[in-house]
C-alpha cells in the first residue's frame, strides 16, 4: 500500500510540473478532462457498469467542456 501512495505522489508531482509551460485553454482542457475522467470512472463503479468506459467518456466530455468554457471566457 506505502508503495502504491508513493508511486501515486510521484505522478501527480510529474504531471502538475508538465503544466507549467501549457497555455489557460491547454490547462482548462487538461483539467476538465481529468475531472470528467474521475467522475465518470466514480459514476461506473457507483452504478456496477465499465469503469474504463465511463473514465473514457467522463474524460472527453470534461475535456470538451473545460475547452468550450475556457474559449468562452476570452469574448
Amino acid at each position: 500500500m506505502r508503495k502504491l501512495a508513493t508511486a501515486a505522489l510521484v505522478t501527480a508531482g510529474l504531471t502538475l510540473g508538465a503544466c507549467s509551460g501549457m497555455n489557460s485553454t491547454q490547462q482548462s482542457t487538461l483539467s476538465g478532462g481529468a475531472i470528467g475522467a474521475g467522475v465518470g470512472a466514480a459514476g461506473a463503479a457507483v452504478t456496477g457498469g465499465c469503469v474504463a468506459c465511463g473514465a473514457a467518456i467522463g474524460g472527453a466530455v470534461g475535456a470538451g467542456t473545460g475547452y468550450i468554457i475556457d474559449e468562452s471566457k476570452k469574448d
